[in-house]
C-alpha cells in the first residue's frame, strides 16, 4: 500500500480534499500526516489547479531553482533503459544537449533494440496482472503521491531539467513540468473515479453491474519534446486506468521525462507497469505494431509519424489479440482572425504571447494572423514595436522571453522557411527572419507579410516563432473563413477578437469545424487541464481531450454483468401457451 504523506502541507491539492484527513483517524491517536486513502475519499475529492510559482529574486523557490539549475547544468546525467526492475545500457549510445548550448552534453542514454523492447512488451503484460486486479483506489494513491513528489520535492528537478533540456525559461517550465503534470494526474485522478461511478438499472431478481477493467496486453506511450507534462500523462493515463505501458521518450526531452519516470517509481508504481524504454522511432514503433499484445498507442507527435503508426497497426489487423486503440495528437496551423471592433492591445498582446513563447514550439501556437484592412496598420506597428522589447536567449537569463529552438532538424526546417519569407516576391519580412546556430539553435522571432493568402507560410505548419500575416478586405471575412476552413490539414486551436456579439456568434458557428479548442477575444494557447480539455480534429488528431473527463475511459474495457437471485423456471415464452 502506498500512503498519502504529508497532506496537511502547502500542496493545495490535497489540503483541499478534507476526506484524507478523517476524524476517525484523529479519534484514534493517528498524526494527521498520514491517511490511506478510500473510497469516501475519492467521493468527496475535488482536484484543484496548482498555482503557478512566481520565482521573483529572492525567493526561497527562486534559490531552490538555482541549486538544481547549477547541480543539472555540471552534470551529464547517464539515463538507463529500465524493465521492470532492470537497468540496461546498449552500445548505440546518444546525447541529449542543450539547445541553447548544444556542445553541453546534459544526459547520456542508449537505445533499445528490439529484443529489448520484446522484453518489455512481456514484462508489462506479465506487471498488468496484477496491476490491474488493484482496487482503483490504490492506483489512485500511486499518482496522487507522485502528484505531490512532484508539486514540492521535485518540482526544482522538474522544472530545471525541462529549462535546460527543452530551453525553456522559468515560466514557460513551471506551467508544464510542475502545474501541468501535477494537474494531469490529480484531475485524472478524480474523473478516472467519477466515470467509473456509473451502475447500470437493476429490475427485480436482476442485478446489473458493469467494471472497468484495463485492457489486455500493453500500451506504447509515445511522448513528444515540447511538453513534459505530455510526456508523463502519455505514460500515467493508461497505469491509473489499469494498464502496463511502455514509455518512449523524445531524445530531446529524455532528462526530463525520466525525472519524472523516477518519481512515479518513488510514489509507489510497481516495476513493470511502466518501462522506460528510449529507443529509435522507427524500430519502437516497428517491434510495438508487430506485438499480437498491442492495446493501445497513445501519442503526441507529428502527422507523418502518427500516420506511420496507424499503418503499421493496419497492416497487422489479424494479428492482434483485439482491436488496438489509437489515440493521437498532432499538431496544427492555428489562427487568430481579428475583426475591426476587435480590442487591438488584446490582439498585439495576445498574438506576441502565443506567437513566440517556447520559440511557438506548442501545438496551439499561433501561426497566422488575418487582419481586416481598416485596422492592420494599427496592430501590425503594434507587433513590430513589440518585438523590438523580446530577448532572445538563453532560458537561464531572465529577461530572456524565448530561448533556442529544440534542434539541428527542427533549426534547418524553419530556416528554410525563413529563407521562403526573405526571398518570395509575395512576403515581406517586418521583423526578425535571422538565425544562427554557431552556439545554440537561435532563430528570431519573425513576422512576415503574405500578399498571397495560399502562400505556404500561411498553409504549412512550421513549428517555430515565426507569424504569417494576411491583410484582408473588411466585408470579405466570409472569404477568410471559408480559406481557414479548407487551408490545412489541421483542426486544433484559433481565436476570433471582436467586441459585435453577432460577429462572434456568425464566425464561431462558421468556424465549428476547423478547431478542437476555441476561443474569443483570447490568444490561441494556454489550456489549462480541467479548463480547457485539450485536443483537435482533422489531421491534428483523435480529439480525446485529455485534461477532461472522458479522456480517462479510453484506456478501460468495460466489463457489463449480470447477476440472477431468481429461478428460471421455464424454457417457454407464455404466448406459446393456448
Amino acid at each position: 500500500m502506498v500512503m498519502i504523506a504529508g497532506v496537511n502541507h502547502s500542496f493545495a491539492m490535497l489540503r483541499s480534499s478534507q476526506q484524507l484527513i478523517s476524524q476517525a483517524a484523529r479519534s484514534q491517536g493517528l498524526k494527521p500526516s498520514v491517511r490511506w486513502l478510500s473510497a469516501q475519499d475519492l467521493d468527496n475529492y475535488k482536484a484543484v489547479n496548482d498555482p503557478i510559482r512566481e520565482y521573483l529574486p529572492g525567493s526561497t523557490d527562486r534559490e531552490r531553482l538555482e541549486k538544481r539549475l547549477a547541480y543539472y547544468c555540471n552534470t551529464c546525467t547517464e539515463i538507463p533503459i529500465v524493465i521492470g526492475d532492470e537497468q540496461f545500457h546498449t552500445k548505440d549510445v546518444h546525447y541529449q544537449v542543450m539547445p541553447f548550448d548544444h556542445q553541453k552534453k546534459l544526459a547520456k542514454f542508449s537505445y533499445a533494440d528490439k529484443p529489448l523492447i520484446e522484453k518489455a512488451i512481456e514484462t508489462a503484460r506479465k506487471a498488468q496482472r496484477d496491476w490491474e486486479r488493484q482496487p482503483y483506489e490504490k492506483r489512485a494513491e500511486v499518482f496522487l503521491k507522485a502528484a505531490e513528489l512532484l508539486a514540492d520535492n521535485y518540482r526544482m528537478d522538474v522544472n530545471a531539467t525541462t529549462m535546460l533540456g527543452q530551453a525553456k525559461t522559468i515560466v514557460q517550465a513551471e506551467i508544464d513540468a510542475a502545474c501541468e503534470l501535477v494537474d494531469f494526474l490529480t484531475f485524472n485522478v478524480q474523473f478516472g473515479w467519477q466515470a467509473t461511478r456509473y451502475q447500470p438499472i437493476s429490475v427485480g431478481t436482476v442485478t446489473n453491474t458493469s467494471s472497468f477493467r484495463g485492457m489486455e496486453g500493453f500500451w506504447a506511450s509515445i511522448a513528444p519534446f515540447n511538453f513534459t507534462a505530455i510526456g508523463g500523462n502519455l505514460a500515467s493515463a493508461p497505469a491509473l486506468a489499469g494498464n502496463a505501458s511502455l514509455w518512449k521518450a523524445s531524445d530531446t526531452a529524455m532528462l526530463s521525462n525520466y525525472t519524472v519516470f523516477k518519481v512515479f517509481r518513488e510514489a509507489g508504481l510497481p516495476a513493470g507497469v511502466i518501462n522506460f524504454v528510449p529507443a529509435d522511432g522507427p524500430v519502437f514503433g516497428e517491434t510495438v505494431t508487430n506485438s499480437p499484445h498491442l492495446a493501445g498507442i497513445n501519442f503526441t507527435g507529428s502527422v507523418e509519424t502518427f500516420e506511420n503508426l496507424w499503418k503499421g497497426v493496419a497492416n497487422n489487423i489479424g494479428s492482434f489479440v483485439g482491436f488496438p486503440r489509437m489515440i493521437g495528437e498532432c499538431g496544427g496551423k492555428n489562427f487568430h482572425l481579428v475583426h475591426k471592433t476587435a480590442d487591438l492591445k488584446s490582439v498585439i498582446n495576445g498574438t506576441i504571447m502565443s506567437a513566440f513563447e517556447f520559440c511557438g514550439q506548442k501545438c496551439s501556437a499561433c501561426s497566422r494572423l488575418f487582419l481586416p484592412k481598416s485596422c492592420a496598420q494599427e496592430v501590425i506597428d503594434g507587433l513590430v514595436e513589440a518585438h523590438k522589447e523580446i530577448k532572445v536567449g538563453s532560458p537561464l537569463e531572465v529577461s530572456s522571453y524565448l530561448s533556442a529552438v529544440i534542434d539541428d532538424k527542427s533549426f534547418s526546417r524553419i530556416s528554410s522557411y525563413l529563407e521562403h519569407a526573405r526571398t518570395s516576391s509575395d512576403c515581406e519580412v517586418l521583423a526578425g527572419g535571422e538565425c544562427d546556430n554557431s552556439k545554440g539553435y537561435f532563430v528570431q522571432p519573425t513576422i512576415v507579410l503574405c500578399k498571397d493568402r495560399n502562400d505556404k507560410l500561411l498553409r504549412e505548419e512550421i513549428f517555430g516563432p515565426v507569424l504569417s500575416i494576411y491583410v484582408y478586405n473588411d466585408d470579405a471575412d466570409a472569404e477568410i473563413i471559408n480559406h481557414i476552413n479548407t487551408s490545412t490539414r489541421y483542426a486544433l486551436t484559433g481565436s476570433i477578437f471582436a467586441k459585435d456579439q453577432q460577429v462572434l456568434d456568425r464566425w464561431s458557428d462558421a468556424l465549428r469545424y476547423s478547431v478542437g479548442n476555441f476561443y474569443v477575444n483570447d490568444k490561441s494557447t494556454g489550456s489549462v487541464v480541467g479548463q480547457q480539455p485539450f485536443g483537435g480534429a482533422r489531421k491534428s488528431g483523435t480529439n480525446d481531450k485529455a485534461g477532461g473527463p472522458h479522456y480517462l475511459l479510453k484506456f478501460m474495457s468495460p466489463l457489463s454483468i449480470k447477476s440472477n437471485s431468481g429461478a428460471l423456471t421455464d424454457w417457454r415464452y407464455k404466448y406459446m401457451q393456448d
